[in-house]
């Protein structure tokens, strides 16, 4: 598969098969997805695995908000929570930011992690969505993520159940422009 056609291909899947994601084919991916660009090669960004009863308690008590995100996760055999380390992306040595964006790097960093991480699955035959609709302090502490680190986004993961259509693309004149 070309790059090219796992970008076309890849669907955002909500609906899994009940099959068990290898552990060790996870560790591939996150290989895989560890290649993603960071700012200044912090590689900030942490995956945590959720299987079971944990991953059922986040679907009912993180996603009241949005209850079909729960119905999502509960769907799915594996929960993939994506961390980043605070304080790295967007910083000098210092301490000081770089830029006028201020930490604002750290999501960047983190949306380049997702998004390969689901191109690396993808490619291994399993299926993802991202989650941005949760209820961050409650996954958080369910999670028990450590203080120096952030809740990004939530990304079930498993053997897709259903083959989506691609939905329609803005065509790519109202896409770009070009200055002189």
């Amino acid at each position: 598969m070309t790059a090219k056609e796992c970008i076309l291909n890849r669907r955002s899947i909500r609906k899994f098969k009940s099959d068990a994601v290898d552990h060790e084919l996870l560790k591939g991916i996150i290989e895989t997805a560890s290649y993603a660009p960071s700012w200044k090669h912090t590689q900030i960004t942490r995956y945590v695995a959720v299987e079971g009863a944990l991953k059922d308690k986040i679907a009912d008590e993180g996603t009241q908000m949005f209850p079909n995100n729960g119905n999502i996760i509960k769907n799915a055999p594996m929960l993939i929570a994506v961390t980043i380390i605070k304080g790295r992306s967007g910083y000098e040595r210092d301490g000081s930011f770089t830029t006028d964006r201020g930490d604002g790097w750290q999501m960047y960093d983190a949306g380049v992690a997702s998004q390969t991480f689901c191109l690396a699955a993808h490619e291994a035959g399993l299926g993802t969505v991202i989650m941005g609709i949760f209820d961050r302090p409650i996954v958080s502490s369910l999670l028990q993520i450590p203080e120096d680190r952030e809740l990004v986004a939530l990304i079930p993961i498993g053997y897709a159940d259903e083959e989506p259509a691609a939905p329609r693309r803005k065509p790519v004149d109202e896409l770009i422009s070009f200055l002189n």
